[in-house]
C-alpha cells in the first residue's frame, strides 16, 4: 500500500521494580524522538494491575506527550470503556481532540487484563459486552446525537456531549482486535478504524488478517457503513529490533527480552499471545521463527512489512510494539534505524534514489571518459591563451 505509516504502540511492558516516574517521563521523551524522526503516530496503553503495564490513564500520557510535540497524533491504545461512563469518556476525548488541535485518536477496547476487571467485580465476558454496548454509545454521542441508555454499569438520561470536536471530520476512532473477529465486527458496525493489537502475535492471529478485514466489510455492508471503511485506517502492531548486524541485534536484546516472555508466559493473561521459549536464544529463535516479528536487521524487517502487506491485502499504518527487550539507547537505536533504513521503502523515498544511482552507474564508463577528455580540452585551451603551444 502507497504511503504507509508507521509509529509506535506503547503498552508498556516494564520490568516491575524500576522507578515509574523514570519510565513515564522516558516514554514520552521516546515520543518526541520519533516525532523529530519523522513517526507519524504513538499509542498508549491503559492498564491497572501486574505491575509492568503502567499507564492508569493515555488520555494524561497524550496530554502530557501532546504538550511536548507538535506533529505526531496521539492515541489512547486503547481506552478500556468497559470500566468507564460512556459519556466521560467521549467527553475527555472531544476535549484531547481541542488540547493537541486535532492530533488525537480514540482507541476503543475491553480491557485486556481480566486482574484489572476483577477489581470492578467485571468477568471476561462481562467486559466484552460492555464493549459492544459502550461502542454504540460513544458513536452516537461523538456523531451529535442526545442519548438516553441503560447498560449493567451505567445510565444516562438525555446526554449529550457539550463541545463539538476541534477535527472535522471526527477524530479517527479504531476498536481493538486481539485474535477473535469481534473488534473487526464492531469496526464494521460502526464505519470506524481497526487495530490489530496482536497481527502477528499468534499464527492465527496472522493468518487470519485478511479474513478480518472481510468481517469487517461485511458487518459495514449489513450497517449501511461501507463508504466510512478504509483499509488506511486499519493499524497492525508488531514487535521489532533491529540493529547494523544481527549479531548486533541479538546481543542487543539480551538486554530484557527474558522479562517480556515471562509476562507473557507467566504473568498476565493473554492464552491468545503464546510466545515460547525457555532461554535467550530459543525467545530470539522463536520470534524470528514464528513470523511474529524481527531480530535482525533492516532488510529483515523490510521483508516482515512486506509480509504483512501482502497478508493483509492493505492496511494503513505500522506500529512497532513498545517492549524493553533493548536497553534504552539501543532502542532509540533501533528505532533510528527503522526510521532510515525501511520507512522510505514503503513511502515512496527510496526508489527514486535508488533508481537514480543505478541509471548514475549504467553511463558511468562513457561519461568518466567524456569527462577525461574535457578536462584534456580545457587544458590545452588554457595552454593556448598563455602562448604555451
Amino acid at each position: 500500500m502507497a504511503n504507509l505509516k508507521f509509529g509506535t504502540f506503547l503498552a508498556p511492558i516494564h520490568e516491575p521494580g524500576q522507578n515509574p516516574t523514570l519510565l513515564m517521563h522516558r516514554d514520552i521523551e521516546l515520543v518526541r524522538y520519533l516525532e523529530e524522526l519523522g513517526y507519524d503516530e504513538a499509542w498508549f496503553g491503559e492498564h491497572h494491575s501486574a505491575g509492568a503495564e503502567i499507564y492508569a490513564s493515555p488520555e494524561l500520557m497524550i496530554a502530557h506527550a501532546g504538550a511536548k510535540t507538535n506533529r505526531i497524533k496521539l492515541g489512547t491504545g486503547v481506552t478500556s470503556v468497559s470500566y468507564h461512563n460512556p459519556l466521560w469518556a467521549a467527553e475527555r476525548m472531544v476535549m484531547l481532540d481541542h488540547l493537541t488541535r486535532g492530533r488525537a485518536m480514540f482507541g476503543l477496547g475491553p480491557g485486556s487484563l481480566p486482574t484489572d476487571a476483577a477489581m470492578l467485580g467485571l468477568s471476561q465476558i462481562d467486559t466484552r459486552e460492555l464493549l459492544a454496548e459502550n461502542a454504540d454509545i460513544i458513536m452516537r454521542l461523538l456523531r451529535g446525537e442526545t442519548v438516553s441508555a441503560k447498560t449493567r454499569t451505567h445510565e444516562l438520561f438525555d446526554a449529550k456531549i457539550q463541545m463539538a470536536p476541534y477535527s472535522d471530520p471526527l477524530f479517527d476512532v479504531v476498536v481493538a482486535a486481539v485474535a477473535s473477529p469481534s473488534g473487526a465486527r464492531l469496526a464494521g458496525m460502526h464505519g470506524i478504524g481497526l487495530l490489530s493489537i496482536a497481527a502477528t502475535l499468534t499464527a492465527d492471529g496472522f493468518s487470519a488478517l485478511q479474513h478480518h478485514w472481510g468481517i469487517l466489510e461485511e458487518y459495514a455492508a449489513q450497517s449501511g457503513r461501507t463508504a466510512d471503511i478504509d483499509r488506511s485506517a486499519w493499524r497492525l502492531v508488531g514487535p521489532f529490533h533491529i540493529a547494523e548486524t544481527k549479531e548486533q541485534a541479538y546481543r542487543d536484546v539480551a538486554h530484557g527480552i527474558e522479562y517480556w516472555f515471562n509476562y507473557l508466559q507467566h504473568v498476565a493473561a493473554f492464552p491468545q499471545m503464546n510466545v515460547l521459549g525457555e532461554n535467550k536464544q530459543e525467545m530470539i529463535d522463536f520470534i524470528n521463527t514464528s513470523g511474529i516479528g524481527v531480530i535482525g536487521t533492516a532488510e529483515e524487517a523490510r521483508e516482515q512489512v512486506q509480509r504483512l502487506i501482502d497478508q493483509s491485502g492493505g492496511f494503513g499504518t505500522l506500529l512497532i510494539q513498545g517492549h524493553d527487550w533493548a536497553n534504552p539507547a539501543a532502542t532509540r537505536r533501533s528505532f533510528e534505524l527503522f526510521a532510515q533504513d525501511v520507512i522510505p521503502y514503503f513511502q515512496g523515498q527510496a526508489q527514486p534514489m535508488l533508481d537514480a544511482a543505478e541509471r548514475a552507474a549504467a553511463v558511468r564508463e562513457g561519461q568518466a571518459a567524456d569527462h577525461a577528455r574535457a578536462l584534456e580540452h580545457m587544458t590545452k585551451k588554457y595552454e593556448a591563451e598563455m602562448g604555451r603551444v
